[in-house]
This record gives structure tokens, sequence and C-alpha cells, in this order.
């Protein structure tokens, strides 16, 4: 008998035996889980051509509401995998970044500017875009501070400090909301017009929605350009790269990572103005549930890749309106979330890396 505490090893026989099983549960998973994903992608596939044929004109309207829905996603999803591209840090105050930028939209729209509903022509056009440029600028210098008080003094500690101090950030910007605006919603007047931009064989696209869209393209536009073609975008992609080497090669890491803090709380700002025009109110506690939306549509898509973050949230848009217009067996709004949530899961067993994510050592 071996002394107590010892481990004798496995003989040849075993160790084989042992690698035997083991290749056998891996590829049994390997084969099960395509067969898994085929099968829910085809059910998937079947319930939308079914809902497509019955009614194709409804069909393209709830299209577009989904549309609508994912461009306000993306900008927060955009904001979330900034961040996460430069510092590998899961941003849970982004959200609420984004509800104070709704409030704050809310505040110029009704107090400043003094919109009423279906207002239209130039004030129109100049509170839209005063509200915007405030957003995004009160945002964006929110999100920089946030940065440089609680995360740059942690950022040799251990990953789940910081982690732990966003989400102690994001109580106390829902606390300050709730101290500004108390707990009840705050309502906007509905002052985006409502006519067709057009009405084609019973497909109809109205002018609020298509603002949204207007208001979004161009931003996300001129981030990738940003991020691709400046000298800052560069020192973004290396300092999110290395941020030693960057160091060494002369570029200032404390002042990118900032930038990269003040983009991501701008977008947040704009997400929060058509939030804000195209839902009709926002509350202290919206910025968590779209949070996690946007979250988790950034995930989708592959996290710290910014057409992967735009392609998420269309993705999780699409869904969301599918799933409450659709009729044909449609579950219902009341489990969207649900559902939204449990695709999250999916991801991250079926292609933990997303829809357009590559793999990296640490996650192989």
């Amino acid at each position: 008998m071996s002394a107590p505490g010892v481990c004798l090893p496995l003989s040849p026989v075993a160790t084989v035996s042992a690698h035997a099983q083991l290749h056998a549960r891996r590829s049994l998973s390997s084969f099960v889980m395509p067969v898994m994903a085929a099968l829910l992608l085809g059910a998937l596939g079947t319930w939308l051509a079914v809902n497509f044929v019955k009614a194709p004109a409804y069909f393209f309207t709830i299209s577009f509401i989904g549309l609508t829905n994912g461009a306000v996603y993306a900008l927060v999803a955009l904001g979330y995998t900034l961040v996460y591209g430069i510092l590998e840090l899961i941003n849970f105050a982004h959200g609420d970044v984004f509800m104070l930028g709704g409030m704050v939209s809310a505040t110029m729209i009704i107090s400043v500017f003094n919109l009423h509903a279906h207002e239209s022509g130039a004030p129109l056009v100049v509170a839209i875009v005063s509200s915007l440029l405030v957003a995004m600028a009160a945002c964006g210098l929110l999100n920089a501070t946030i940065e440089r008080i609680a995360y740059r003094p942690l950022r040799g500690a251990p990953r789940l400090a910081p982690l732990i101090t966003a989400i102690g950030v994001s109580f106390i910007l829902q606390n300050v909301a709730i101290g500004w605006k108390n707990v009840s919603y705050v309502a906007v007047p509905p002052v985006l017009p409502t006519s067709n931009v057009f009405s084609i064989s019973g497909v109809v696209y109205t002018w609020e929605k298509f603002i949204v869209v207007i208001v979004t393209l161009p931003v996300l536009l001129a981030l990738i350009w940003l991020v691709q073609r400046t000298k800052q975008g560069k020192a973004m992609r290396a300092t999110a790269q290395d941020r030693d080497a960057a160091a060494m090669m002369g570029i200032n890491v404390n002042r990118t990572i900032s930038f990269t803090f003040l983009i991501a709380g701008a977008l947040a700002g704009a997400g929060g103005l058509l939030y804000a025009l195209y839902f009709g109110q926002v509350r202290y506690d919206t910025g968590f549930q779209l949070g996690l939306i946007a979250f988790t549509a950034a995930v989708l898509g592959g996290i710290g890749n910014l057409p992967g973050a735009v392609l998420g949230a269309l993705c999780i848009g699409f869904i969301q309106a599918f799933n409450d217009g659709l009729q044909w067996h449609s579950p219902g709004s009341d489990w969207t979330q649900s559902i939204v949530f449990a695709i999250l899961i999916l991801i991250l067993v079926f292609r933990p890396e997303g829809l357009l994510g590559e793999r990296t050592p640490e996650g192989t």
C-alpha cells in the first residue's frame, strides 16, 4: 500500500484510456454543439420566413422598427467596445452615463428650448442639434472624469477591483439621477414628425424613425474614421495592443485612455438624446436596462470590434422588434429580455469571441 497522501502514477494503459475518453467527450461535444446551433438557426429562419410570407408589408414595417432600435443600441454598444478594447474593462457605469445623457437632452428640450408636441421647422433642428452637442459634451466629460478618478488609480490592480468599482459608479450615477429628477419618468413631448418618409405597397417608414438613423449614421462613420485614419486613432489602437510598447514609442497612454473614455461618453450622450426623442421618456434605471442590452450586443458582435458592435446591436434590435411585433407564434414582449440574454448565453457557449471577433490566446 502507498503512504497516505502519495499519488502513484497511472499505468500506461490507464493513461491511454483516460486520453481516449477525453477525446471521445470532446468529439461528441464538437459534433453536438454545431448541430444544436444549426437547429436553432433553422427554426429561427423558418419562423421568420413564415411570418414574411403571411404579411410581407407588415414584416418590413417591423424590420424598420428593429433598424431604429438597433441604431440606438449601436451608439451605446460602441462605448462598451471602445473601453474594453483599450483597457479590457467592462464599464458597467456606461449605461448610466447614457441615462444621464437622456436626462440632459430632455431638460434641454423641455426647459431650454420649450419645444411642444409635433414642433417643426428651424426651431426643431436647432433644438436637436444643440441638445445633441450638449449631451455629447456633458457625457464625454463625465466619462473621462470617471476614468480619471475611479479607474486610473486601479489600473495595476487585479481585474476584479475595477469591475466592482464600475458597478459602484453605476449606483452612484443612478442616485445622482434620483436626486436630480426623482424616481418618476422624465417625459419628452413627441417633437419628432410622424409623417411618412415613404409608403410603398403597405410598407410604411416614418420620419421619427428615419431621423434616428440620420443622426446615428454620421456619428458611426465619424468614429470609424477617427479610429482608422487619424493620429489619435492610431494611438488608441497602439495602446489597445500593448500599452508598454506604446509608451516607449512616445504615446501618452493616460491621455489616450482618457480620450477613449471621452469619445465613449460622447457616444452615450448621443444615444441618450435619440432614446429620449424616440421613446419619449427616461428614468434613473433606464441606463441599467438598456446598458445590459447594449453590452449583449457588443458581446454578440465581438467585444472590442467596432463593426461587430454595430452588427450585434442591429441583430438585437431586429430580434426585439420581431419578437414584439410579429404575429405568427411570437413569444411576445414579456419574453423579450429572456430571449436577448439567452442569445448572450448561447453566444458565450458556441462562439465566445462573437460574430466578428477573433480568438485570442486568452480566449482559447
